[in-house]
């Protein structure tokens, strides 16, 4: 039998005996989104993670949505799924991105560190927001990191700016330069413990599944070279 919340993606079939996940990365046109799954997808191990499907338009952007993939089995024996998503920046597409953005138990919103991206920045995550409630999702509920990425381009907001925005921001804000795969995978890191978190207080899924916080990241970064890149995820993965 499989059962879905009515505003969560997370699904539950305890005859297949598989959990399935999905996180969205969501932010203004061109900062990033389908990069970050670019580089998460190299670093993974093969093993654990699918295939990942972009559909492009003409001019390299993305129309509808990346998608790729993340699975592995729990010692219990549960099959996981997490899904990652893109979706569109432009304007145009807003109703894609409301389709795509449904269901989602975690989001990544990339933004733009360049100055002149602001006004974007600010309208993406206006319209994030917007769509969130559209598909009947609590924004307060459901964890949402922040990515600021492109900080080696010119122009940015300084450093000194950044960490006064981190300290007001109630939502966890990273640093990226994502063509470098700087900031991708330490993104990535917070937000599927920062979701698994919000679902195991919600379904119950270490008493219910025996699936525990430390084995889910473990199942998902185990196999990355995390060291010989610089990569500092946490105690959990020592």
């Amino acid at each position: 039998m499989a059962a879905r919340s009515p505003t969560s993606m997370v699904q539950f079939n305890l005859s297949q005996r598989e959990i399935t996940l999905k996180v969205v990365y969501y932010g203004p046109a061109l900062s990033g989104k389908t990069t970050n799954l670019q580089v998460v997808h190299q670093l993974l191990d093969p093993q654990c993670r699918g295939r990942l499907m972009t559909l492009d338009t003409a001019d390299d952007r993305t129309l509808f949505f990346d998608l790729m993939p993340i699975f592995f089995r729990t010692s219990q024996g549960f099959k996981v799924k997490l899904k990652l998503y893109t979706v569109p920046g432009q304007v145009m597409h807003n109703s894609t991105r409301r389709i795509v953005l449904a269901g989602s138990d975690g989001v990544v919103f990339v933004a733009d560190s360049q100055l002149k991206e602001a006004k974007a920045n600010q309208d993406a995550w206006a319209g994030m927001m917007e769509n969130l409630k559209e598909n009947g999702i609590d924004p307060e509920q459901v964890p949402i990191v922040i990515q600021f990425n492109k900080r080696d381009l010119p122009n940015v907001r300084t450093d000194e700016e950044m960490e006064k925005l981190r300290k007001s921001s109630k939502e966890p804000i990273f640093k990226a330069v994502a063509v470098e795969g700087k900031g991708v995978m330490e993104t990535l890191y917070a937000t599927v413990k920062a979701t698994f978190r919000a679902l195991n207080a919600r379904y119950e899924f270490e008493r219910k599944f025996g699936l525990t916080e430390k084995e889910f990241l473990h199942s998902i970064f185990k196999n990355v070279d995390l060291q010989s890149k610089g990569i500092n995820l946490g105690e959990e993965l020592a």
